[in-house]
């Protein structure tokens, strides 16, 4: 198995900016702010030819007894089960706090091999205070500047001494290229397709619509921290799942509120984060509240997916909460109908994160829709449908001359990409142009799929040539 490697230590200590260091990118959010990262968040790295898995935690506060405070602690007292090497990070410019002693005791009892690394170590007036970290008892004590990066090959070759084991670099689960095969000792998931990648899934909505509720009922584990208090999450949460569905990386995002709600400026990066996860995901879920009315920002954000071109599924979360009977469903479904009916080919569901209930049937939508926005079909299927919709229905004339359809094509698929060409380009009207998607949709079954469609002008060949 990849070799998990764990960083952890105080709040404001740099724990993020050397996680983003070694996994190669900007990935988890950096402000000179204790308290910023809470979930585990994890990544890729290769050291000198060698995979490792890397999670950063939030800051360990061993005082906390409830709240958030409680919850992350509790989230880096997993990280550190779950590691086979710890790396606890201290700040040279604090010195040696109790605080510090307390995460050094913790791991201790843990029995997990572990890096005491000072970071901040930025010129020779730091490098002076390193010496102070010896009263922990360690043998030794490596000082490095995350953000300049100094120090760092020290701290790699660290590393790959204390995880011996560690396998020569692999295709990652989450990078593997179309067309490539999986490491032969990775089962696959679903026999059809053994090289399959997973189907990235991301929650998103409103600040505490039940998304990160959500990713831990999907795991089976307190992956990420639940609060009542908006705007818990922060970091965009990846875990990945494997189930009956197949494979799917699920990606629990921060609340995205109106652009004038927004306040901090660490919210705005959580927020943009959150965005960008809409374009990298195969998938979006956007997590309506049953207890909240469907809101002009519930529109807004189901108009990223559009946009992005990505699947979309709508999700009613809390249902549980629901008043028996069908008539509370009956309402929101009508709302839902008036206030997202520019994506009314998305599919509704009604789920419970509390009790489970549907988030079964939430993966087989997943894995339909994802399935929809890769449907290709054939250009003689793409004719004779065109040719048939302009009988059943002619388009109407433009300035006097009869609008023909010359052939339809796809060039693509995600999203699935339709091109007709015509005689008249400017003469195809919107509502007719939603009704050859609508058509489309019902014909081939494109569930959840954005579908864009193109209406392309015939260049006229001059007499002569």
């Amino acid at each position: 198995m990849t070799p998990l490697l764990a960083i952890v230590g105080r709040p404001n200590v740099g724990k993020s900016t050397l996680f983003n260091r070694l996994i190669g990118r900007r990935h988890a959010i950096v402000e000179d702010n204790p308290g910023v990262t809470r979930d585990r968040n994890y990544g890729s790295a290769t050291l000198d030819g060698r995979r490792l898995v890397v999670c950063d935690t939030g800051g360990f506060e061993p005082a906390a007894q409830a709240g958030i405070e409680a919850a992350v602690r509790e989230q880096t007292r997993i990280a550190i089960e779950e590691a086979d090497l710890v790396i606890l990070l201290m700040d040279v410019r604090d010195g040696l706090l109790a605080a510090d002693r307390d995460v050094v005791e913790l791991l201790r009892r843990s029995g997990k091999p572990t890096l005491h690394v000072v970071n901040k170590v930025d010129g020779p007036k730091q490098e002076l205070s390193v010496p102070e970290f010896y009263e922990l008892g360690a043998g030794r004590i490596l000082g490095i500047s995350a953000e300049h990066g100094l120090g760092l090959d020290e701290l790699c070759d660290a590393i790959l001494e204390a995880l011996p084991g560690a396998p020569a670099a692999a295709p990652d689960p989450l990078e593997v290229a179309e067309g490539e095969e999986e490491p032969e000792e990775r089962p696959a998931l679903v026999e059809e397709e053994p090289a399959a990648e997973p189907i990235r899934l991301a929650l998103v909505g409103r600040p505490n619509a039940g998304k990160s509720s959500l990713l831990n009922r999907l795991c089976g584990a307190e992956r990420a921290i639940v609060s009542p208090t908006p705007g818990t999450t922060r970091d965009p949460i990846d875990a990945t799942i494997e189930s009956a569905q197949g494979r799917f990386v699920i990606v629990d995002t921060a609340g995205i509120r109106r652009r004038r709600s927004v306040g901090t400026a660490m919210e705005k990066i959580a927020v943009l984060r959150a965005l960008t996860a809409v374009s990298d995901a195969d998938v979006a879920c956007l997590l309506l509240d049953a207890e909240q009315p469907v809101a002009e920002q519930d529109a807004k954000i189901a108009s990223l997916a559009l946009e992005a071109g990505r699947g979309l599924v709508l999700a009613v979360s809390k249902a549980d909460l629901l008043p028996r009977g069908g008539g509370a469903r009956r309402a929101l479904l009508r709302s839902i109908a008036d206030s997202l009916g520019f994506v009314s080919y998305a599919p509704v569901l009604f789920l419970s994160s509390r009790t489970g209930t549907g988030t079964g049937e939430l993966l087989r939508t997943v894995r339909r829709v994802h399935a929809a926005c890769g449907k290709r079909i054939g250009t003689a299927e793409l004719n004779q449908f065109i040719e048939e919709t302009a009988v059943a229905h002619p388009p109407p004339a433009f300035r006097g001359q009869a609008v023909r359809f010359y052939y339809m094509v796809q060039p693509q698929a995600r999203p699935p990409t339709f091109l007709v060409t015509t005689n008249h380009a400017d003469g195809v009207p919107l509502t007719y142009r939603r009704y050859v998607a609508n058509r489309l949709r019902e014909r081939y079954a494109f569930e959840g799929a954005p579908i864009r469609l193109f209406f392309r002008q015939r260049k006229r060949t001059p007499r002569g040539e």
